[in-house]
């Protein structure tokens, strides 16, 4: 039997079902900005624990039954899940679904793949129910202090869920990061590929560290002293200022740098290879998301890697440094610039997906309700927000004149730290890949024409010419002539 009472009918504004620490935390900052959250856990226990603890952050209505917890609900009702995704997830909607009625909306705040939102939204539709998916970024903190919220859903669901999320989101200079970001799945999309920036931040991140450890021989502590200098500048972000932090760190058993006794495998959770695997269907080259996502694959290949270090070869070259301050003034430019690649891939992507899905997204404002709350907030989010506004069919961010001018500044620092690295033997994937793409997409002429030739070779898969409109077909294994296709 619960240790609390029944809650009344039709008396709280929002409610969360799912009481580990995510779900607890964004229930907390709701009844902190003074709503009154009915909360649930299908698991009476950790219902009671927050009620307990937290019950004084402001007016909490728990429920042992999720029909108890529906009844709590104003209509028209808001319930947001947060549980574990994929079948946990579908189980609770059911559930709901079965006790909601027309109006009601079901909100889907975990990580989920856009297509399962997709899927859930069209479902609820037929039901006469709005169901939202909505992306919650900034972690533990940010749910309990303020997060990134990127709700997709109809327009209807933000009229209601709209004040209360942009209330409890974190606020820049006075305005929410929140916004409507558009129909069925859009949200979800949004925020996986937030997720891949965040992959490619974190790997690039982690390269300039490495640099600095073995071509310099640095420390831990001294590599976060540069970390901390570089927060001051461009690169101010949460994630640089959180590196210097750990950087810092001592672990207590063994009174060695924290980095320094963490085994060097890396997981990942599914939004990066979401992140990749989507931009692959949509034709979009996000070279720096999927080499962050492969090295993180590389790292736990365990056996591949002991088999490696057995018997390849490194044969790379020991090149001087003779400026030290200089190399790591190249390595800051370089990070920069391979930053900014991964965030105009991301836009790219996002931008993409709209088109294939009908999605009316504003580039623009994705980047405003990054600037608090979130894992990739940074100080250039404000000129991303800027460059669309300038330009809201901007084909390419990195060709908007403030990124060009700010990328050139880079460029010489960056080919000299990749160049480095490769003649050293130093994997650098995001990094190189980031810089291989600036290339590529400058390029006037591609290698692609000798793809196409090949491919027309072995499969006829046609080609088309740049002197004449048309497809075209050589007839390989005959007399070679050249026909135009219909």
């Amino acid at each position: 039997m619960a240790s609390f009472a029944p809650s009344p009918a039709d008396v709280a504004d929002i409610g969360v079902t799912g009481m580990a620490v995510m779900g607890s935390n964004l229930a907390r900052n709701f009844a902190r900005n003074g709503f009154k959250v009915a909360i649930h856990n299908r698991s009476v226990a950790k219902t009671e624990k927050v009620i307990a603890e937290h019950g004084g952050d402001g007016e909490f209505y728990p429920s042992e039954s999720m029909a108890d917890f529906v009844a709590s609900l104003q209509k028209p009702r808001v319930a947001i899940i947060m549980v574990k995704a994929g079948k946990p997830t579908d189980a609770v909607i059911d559930e709901l679904a079965e006790l909601m009625e027309e109006g009601d909306i079901i909100v889907d705040a975990g990580n989920a793949l856009f297509a399962d939102t997709r899927r859930r939204e069209a479902a609820l539709r037929e039901k006469g129910l709005h169901f939202v998916g909505s992306g919650v970024s900034g972690g533990e903190e940010g749910a309990l202090n303020g997060p990134s919220i990127m709700p997709g859903g109809t327009k209807e669901s933000y009229d209601r869920l709209g004040p209360m999320f942009e209330k409890i989101s974190a606020h820049v200079d006075g305005v929410p990061c929140c916004t409507h970001v558009g129909a069925d799945g859009a949200g979800h999309f949004v925020k996986m590929v937030h997720n891949g920036i965040e992959y490619a931040d974190m790997q690039v991140i982690s390269e300039a560290y490495d640099l600095m450890s073995k071509a310099l021989g640095m420390d831990a502590p001294a590599i976060g002293d540069v970390f901390g200098e570089w927060n001051k500048g461009d690169l101010e972000s949460f994630l640089i200022e959180i590196t210097a932090e750990v950087l810092h760190h001592t672990d207590v058993t063994t009174g060695k740098p924290f980095v320094d006794v963490i085994l060097d495998r890396a997981a990942q959770k599914g939004t990066g290879a979401w992140t990749v695997q989507t931009a692959l269907d949509l034709g979009v080259p996000v070279t720096g998301i999927a080499e962050a996502t492969f090295a993180r694959s590389t790292s736990g290949s365990t056996p591949q890697r002991e088999a490696a270090r057995e018997v390849l070869p490194a044969e790379a070259q020991t090149l001087e440094i003779a400026d030290k301050d200089q190399f790591i003034d190249d390595l800051q430019k370089a990070l920069y610039a391979a930053k900014l690649v991964s965030y105009s891939q991301g836009f790219d992507e996002i931008a993409a997906g709209a088109k294939e899905y009908g999605w009316d997204i504003d580039l623009g404002a994705m980047a405003r309700i990054w600037r608090g709350g979130c894992i990739i907030r940074a100080r250039f989010l404000n000129r991303i927000t800027e460059a669309y506004e300038r330009n809201a069919s901007l084909p390419l961010l990195l060709a908007d004149e403030y990124f060009t001018t700010e990328i050139a500044k880079c460029i010489p620092a960056w080919r000299r730290i990749v160049a480095f690295a490769a003649a050293s033997g130093y994997p650098v994937p995001v990094f190189s890949s980031t810089l291989s793409y600036y290339d590529a997409v400058r390029s006037e002429r591609l290698p692609a024409a000798l793809v196409q030739a090949q491919r027309d070779y072995f499969g006829a898969h046609t080609y088309q010419r740049v002197d004449a409109e048309g497809t075209f077909h050589v007839e390989w294994s005959e007399d070679r002539r050249e026909t135009k296709q219909d």
